[in-house]
Formats: structure tokens, sequence, C-alpha cells
């Protein structure tokens, strides 16, 4: 498990391998990855937005950003947890994501960033 905490938020990731697919006559591999989001701060925050950085081994990277996660923007007081799955195709068998939520302590009406760990995506578990 990977985990990040960024101004009492903290963020874990979990990945699964679903396997190879095909879309149209490109394999792909299937990748599903479950996020957490627990708010350890005293204030009440909201999730606006997401930016991911997908790469692959075969050096493509892929940008993804948008409202909120899995059609939503979570309201999080302090204590509560957030969990979604999500997923993503790579062209190859090993990749990685990283990136960040926008998110507003709705006490303050401050925005502020909260880093998503780096994590890695593998068919099979690989061994430096």
């Amino acid at each position: 498990m990977f985990q990040q905490i960024t101004k009492g938020i903290k963020v874990s990731v979990k990945t699964v391998f679903n396997g190879a697919v095909y879309r149209g006559h490109q394999q792909n591999f299937a990748f599903s990855y479950f996020i957490s989001i627990e708010n350890k701060s005293k204030d009440t925050v909201q999730l606006l937005e997401r930016f991911w950085v997908i790469h692959d081994s075969l050096n493509d990277v892929e940008y993804v950003e948008g409202e909120g996660v899995v059609g939503q923007t979570p309201t999080l007081n302090p204590n509560d947890q957030y969990n979604y799955k999500s997923n993503c195709l790579l062209l190859s068998q090993i990749g990685a994501m990283s990136g960040h939520y926008k998110m507003v302590n709705l006490n303050t009406s401050e925005e502020f960033l909260v880093t998503i760990p780096t994590f890695q995506l593998t068919t099979t578990p690989t061994l430096n």
C-alpha cells in the first residue's frame, strides 16, 4: 500500500492487475486502483478536482484532470474517510501513476493541493 499525508489529508492506494484486454486491435493491460482519503485534520474539507500523470514503461504519458472523482466531490468532516475505485489501461505491463487532488477547507475557504503518492502498476511483482 502507498500512503501520503498532506495538510492532514491521508491518501492511501492499493492496486490490482485485471488482465490483458483488447481495444480494437491493440492489447492493453487493465489495472484497478483503490483510493482511501482520510481527513485527519480538525477542519471540514471538500475534494474539488483531480489531476493524474500516468506513465508506462514504453515512455507513454497520459494526463487526466477534471472535477471530483468518479463523478463525486465528497465532503469530509474531521475523521471521515472516503473510498473509491477506478481503473486505467496501459500499453505496457509496467507503469506508474501520481498526481494530486485540489481541495478546499470549508472552514477557511482556503484551496490547497493534496499529493497522491506515486504508485506502481505491474502485471507481476518485479524485482530490481
